[in-house]
């Protein structure tokens, strides 16, 4: 069974009320563009299970196209998703650990697809303790793309493709993480919230046990 997110719920009543109301008051067509943007809504607000791989996997945080992977430095590389207005905006952590921070940055809204956006717009970023590596992950917002929402405090504890929170309409993550972590994501990708695997654990055992 399709989860809708209770955002998306509320805002298809409202659209639908609102429509009723000018088919009832005007025309009975006159709500038709109401009930389009209401049943668009209940579609954009969509939230699907999905099958979280097994094993010290990093997975994707979000739905969308990989526009970039980068090399900060010598111990760190971002990857960055860019996520359409037709993608699914329910983020998922892309590693299980324990949540040390939650930073929210009020920044501008440019357009998300644009390397400019990982630092200049408004965000709200999580560091995750994933048990001897440190994993940050960014909900990135974009020039439609206005409000972050967070499901998580600091301190608590996740698991690898567990929902974090959604960003609404049009938006970018970033995930940056160290040399433990095995790329195994191409630029230009699409990847899928919770079940593509972007790096492997290379410090890690089979059994999950540290190097």
């Amino acid at each position: 069974m399709l989860r809708i997110v209770s955002d998306g719920i509320n805002y298809a009543c409202g659209l639908t009320l609102a429509g009723l109301a000018l088919s009832y008051f005007l025309a009975p067509w006159a709500g038709l563009p109401l009930y389009l943007v209401a049943a668009f809504c209940l579609w954009f607000f969509r939230d699907p299970d999905r099958k979280v791989p097994q094993g010290a996997v990093m997975v994707s945080p979000a739905d969308g196209k990989i526009v970039s992977i980068k090399r900060l430095n010598d111990d760190e590389r971002r990857i960055s998703i860019f996520l359409n207005i037709f993608d699914v905006h329910v983020n998922r952590s892309p590693v299980a650990g324990q949540i040390t921070n939650i930073h929210y940055h009020k920044g501008k809204f440019l357009v998300a697809s644009r390397e400019v956006a990982s630092t200049d717009n408004e965000q709200n970023t999580f560091t995750v303790d994933a048990g001897g590596s440190k994993v940050v992950f960014s909900q990135i917002a974009g020039l439609i793309a206005r409000r972050i929402v967070c499901y998580k405090r600091p301190g608590d504890r996740v698991a690898t493709g567990e929902r974090i929170g959604l960003i609404k309409f049009g938006s970018r993550m970033d995930i940056v993480f160290g040399p433990e972590w095995e790329l195994v994501a191409e630029s230009g990708q699409r990847v899928s919230a919770g079940s593509t695997v972007l790096a492997r654990r290379i410090d890690v055992e089979s059994s999950g046990g540290t190097k």
